[in-house]
């Protein structure tokens, strides 16, 4: 496996109990591991991104168009490349994200094939179920966990997202722009991140731990595991929720840097209700001028932002 400060855990030995304190210490430290035995093989992510990427590779602009939706508030479908600016919604600058990306989520999809939504309703529903376990475990294990009915909140909001980043050009190399996505913490109770690596070796993910940007190369059988922003709401601030980026490769790796990146949000129902004073008070970035909102507001801000049209 690939050397990395970041713990790996098998979802098939926290089951049994094994590693419990170590898990506990990471995720309230760290907030973010690597987790392996979760269900989901290397073939069905690879069927799942190779069907993906030959509609990114060969749909016509027409097709495309058609499973584009129209909602801003939504993430369903096709997103063409530069769509998005995660720039934008955390206010670190106007670059937009160097990838383009297909997502689903329980309802409301725009599938280009029936063979494509039969692919990866079963990769979702897989992807889901291991989630929903895992989270179980993250929240449970800092002792601290306080919103209500846990199996209410696991009920969730779900989507999925594959991300195909493309070697950058010359104007998205590092000396020009260090990211193709901006830091940011994700809107999610947990997150799962499948990689595939850049051909030539570069690490495009990090996570802030301890203040620094940590790598998170590709693990071969593993997923990285990221707690989201309501892993905070959840557990009184002892769970964080890491900053992660992608990096941009400098001029001299911009050849073989491309790689595709299947990530499985999985986010709690629109009507999800937190305090915002509390929110802020861990350290989360809540605009919204109420003393409660719901998670629909907080996130549905978020993707109008994104998909604002920047000036170039």
């Amino acid at each position: 496996m690939a050397d990395t400060t970041v713990p790996i855990f098998s979802l098939a030995e926290l089951r049994k109990g094994v590693d419990q304190e170590k898990f506990r210490k990471c995720v309230t430290e760290m907030g973010v591991f690597y987790l392996t035995g979760y269900g989901a093989g290397e073939k069905d992510h690879q069927l799942a991104t190779d069907t993906a990427m030959d509609f990114f590779a060969h749909g016509t602009p027409e097709e495309k168009q058609a499973v584009t939706t129209k909602i801003a508030t939504m993430r369903r479908g096709y997103s063409a490349l530069e769509a998005e600016s995660t720039a934008q919604v955390t206010n670190t600058g106007t670059y937009t994200d160097y990838s383009m990306s297909f997502s689903m989520g329980i309802s409301d999809n725009l599938f280009p094939s029936q063979r494509f939504e039969t692919v990866w309703t079963e990769y979702f529903d897989s992807l889901y179920a291991a989630a929903q376990e895992t989270a179980r475990m993250v929240l449970t294990s800092a002792g601290t966990y306080d919103a209500g009915d846990m199996d209410k909140l696991l009920d969730c909001d779900p989507v999925l997202r594959l991300r195909y980043f493309p070697e950058v050009p010359e104007h998205r190399s590092a000396e020009q722009e260090p990211r193709r996505m901006a830091p940011h913490y994700d809107l999610s109770i947990i997150t799962f991140i499948h990689q595939t690596p850049c051909a030539n070796g570069f690490v495009s993910l990090q996570a802030e731990i301890g203040g620094k940007m940590v790598d998170l190369p590709v693990v071969q059988d593993a997923v990285v595991v990221l707690c989201g922003a309501i892993a905070p709401l959840a557990t009184q601030g002892a769970v964080p929720a890491p900053n992660h980026h992608v990096r941009s490769p400098d001029a001299s790796m911009r050849e073989g840097s491309g790689r595709t990146s299947s990530v499985f949000f999985l986010r709690p129902s629109t009507d999800f209700s937190f305090s915002v004073p509390k929110a802020r008070s861990y350290g989360l970035d809540v605009s919204l001028d109420a003393e409660t909102a719901t998670f629909g507001e907080w996130i549905g801000t978020n993707y109008v932002t994104m998909h604002a049209t920047t000036e170039s």
